[in-house]
């Protein structure tokens, strides 16, 4: 059973939604859907912890990389402020940054993945220190490229909240909660846009279903002779399971999601807790070629310009094709075709996108589920009634 309001022609979006929520634990999600700037899906249902009580219209839940795409609009609208441009050196604007082989990777290059920069297993021994976020930026300021910065790309899956959430504050002089709260938050009136939450607003967040992330468990012989195999066939084709690992797995011990002090700390690739209808809204933004309601945070060409794919080739950790724009990738669906949109989707299942050439946003956020490191096949399904929705009206 749902809440909330959703127009009639959206229906399949609420359907979708309902199959996706678990019966058989305390699991909860929200949907937020944009069209031409209006509100046409917003409804939420479950629960959202283990005591039973239910998912309401503030909840906000961890959504893991959809943190991501919030970080780059951030990024984008400094620069349509003309505090920085896309080419300047990161280091023009962040000093300590510029050693080691890093000084002449460019802000284009560190928002499309191109710094080198994603080996996370090599700055940290164990998995609190993310944790402590000045100890993060210092650590990424003082790294050094795992390949030469532009050639090739490789998804910063951790290390892009410490890289570019450093970069937002040295090109701001602002801490990185205060540029969210003044730049997006304020100006499009959010109601749930968190990177570090606060101590009094954590009565709002979901309990993930599964928070924790473990060690991997010691493999038999037998495993470790398939897993060897694996990794020298994969290698004939270019693919290296050791990057993969390299940027996404530095649980070296257990390390908890649900922990206060997670919530609360700064992880901008990974802990930002959002309602779907401030994702939405942003994203909405984009879609409307940087304006909604009459609040314009990005110039029109701005927004033509972080939609241009800038790379087609294999993500050096994915292993795929992501159709890298400059902090969003192309947004999956299933069984329909959406090449013009673009945003970001998380471990576990959330994401939010914007389709321009629809003036389209969609937005899910939950607390159950698992999947890929660029999530499951929750949001493509929520993607596919959309956009088919949308189709159907036009």
């Amino acid at each position: 059973m749902l809440n909330g309001n959703i127009q009639p022609d959206y229906a399949d979006v609420a359907s979708s939604l309902i199959r996706q929520i678990p019966k058989d634990k305390h699991a909860g999600s929200a949907v937020c859907v944009y069209h031409r700037g209006v509100c046409v899906v917003d409804v939420w249902g479950g629960v959202k912890d283990s005591a039973g009580n239910a998912w309401q219209s503030d909840t906000t839940a961890a959504s893991f990389s959809t943190t991501k795409g919030v970080l780059s609009t951030l990024v984008h609208i400094l620069i349509d402020q003309g505090k920085a441009e896309y080419d300047d050196p990161v280091a023009r604007h962040w000093p300590a940054f510029g050693t080691r082989g890093k000084e002449t990777i460019t802000i284009r290059q560190a928002l499309s993945h191109e710094a080198g920069l994603y080996r996370i297993t090599e700055l940290i021994r164990k998995p609190s220190e993310m944790l402590d976020w000045q100890h993060m930026k210092q650590l990424i300021a003082d790294a050094a490229p795992v390949h030469e910065p532009g050639e090739k790309h490789g998804y910063h899956a951790l290390t892009y909240g410490w890289l570019i959430g450093g970069l937002i504050e040295e090109i701001s002089g602002k801490s990185l909660q205060a540029v969210l709260q003044e730049e997006l938050v304020d100006p499009l009136q959010l109601d749930g846009m968190f990177i570090g939450m606060p101590h009094n607003e954590l009565f709002r967040r979901a309990e993930l279903t599964k928070g924790v992330s473990r060690p991997a468990a010691p493999r038999e012989p037998w495993q470790e002779t398939a897993a060897a195999w694996l990794e020298v066939g994969l290698g004939h084709l270019g693919v290296e399971l050791a990057e993969f690992n390299s940027a996404l797995n530095p649980f070296t011990e257990e390390f908890d999601w649900n922990a206060e002090e997670t919530v609360q700390a700064v992880i901008p690739a990974a802990n930002g807790q959002f309602t779907a209808r401030s994702l939405a809204r942003m994203y909405a933004m984009l879609a409307g070629g940087g304006v909604i309601d009459g609040v314009r945070l990005l110039s029109e060409a701005r927004v033509q310009e972080i939609a241009q794919v800038r790379s087609t080739a294999r993500d050096q950790v994915l292993f795929i094709n992501m159709n890298w724009r400059m902090g969003y990738h192309r947004a999956f669906t299933v069984g329909v075709s959406a090449q013009n949109a673009f945003g970001h989707y998380g471990y576990g299942g959330s994401g939010a996108f914007c389709d321009p050439s629809r003036k389209l946003a969609v937005a899910l956020t939950l607390n159950h589920g698992a999947g890929t490191a660029m999530g499951n096949s929750n949001m493509p399904r929520i993607a596919r009634a959309a956009l088919r929705a949308v189709d159907r009206l036009s």
